[in-house]
């Protein structure tokens, strides 16, 4: 029988081996990654330091938050909150699809498989502490590596209004760490956010 120490580790080998095909690469830490398989890394990393006591659950949930997320490009649905709500539907199921592969294969049994594919599916979001979790973790990693990028690409009005919708999804725990990083953010990026918390 597998230890649990070299499942977790063959799960997230696993996951990351899935996310390395990624054909989007980006620049990041002076190298190029693989989008997904970067993103992943930096959702692990997020998880580590706000919940260092994090359960196997949530950090096998972290690291496949987007696992494969290529393969359902937002383009393939209408550009319109119908499009975009049937797109985030289709890939959530998506990636608790796949992960359930992976975690079988790894050695997992149905319950800690059903609990990540929940989590995944954000079912219980603001009544399961850990599904809470994990939401500030993808809040706080959006915020950290992706948004002054995004801010770039849109609209104004439109990131302060996708900020503010955000900031409505986090734990007071959660707004406590963003604030805490939202300094280091280029001041354009700060200004949106400062716009959208009313400050």
């Amino acid at each position: 029988m597998t230890e649990p120490s070299q499942r977790l580790e063959a799960a997230l080998s696993a996951f990351d081996e899935a996310n390395a095909a990624d054909p989007n690469i980006v620049k990041a830490e002076g190298r190029e990654w693989p989008k997904e398989l970067l993103y992943a890394r930096q959702m692990s990393a997020r998880m580590e330091r706000f919940v260092p006591d994090a359960s196997e659950a949530l950090k096998l949930a972290a690291r496949c938050q987007h696992i494969r997320r290529w393969e359902i490009p937002r383009d393939a649905y209408p550009r319109d909150r119908v499009g975009y709500l049937k797109w985030r539907t289709e890939l959530k199921h998506m990636h608790a699809r796949i992960a359930g592969e992976i975690l079988e294969e790894a050695g997992y049994d149905e319950d800690m498989i059903a609990r990540v594919q929940s989590l995944l599916k954000k079912e219980r979001l603001k009544s399961d502490p850990e599904a809470q979790t994990l939401e500030d973790v993808v809040c706080l990693v959006f915020l950290e590596n992706w948004f002054a990028d995004f801010a770039k690409q849109h609209d104004p009005d439109k990131v302060v209004d996708i900020v503010a919708k955000t900031w409505k999804k986090m734990s007071p725990a959660g707004h406590e760490a963003a604030l805490a990083m939202a300094h280091k953010l280029p001041g354009d990026a700060l200004a949106l956010v400062q716009r959208a918390l009313g400050g």
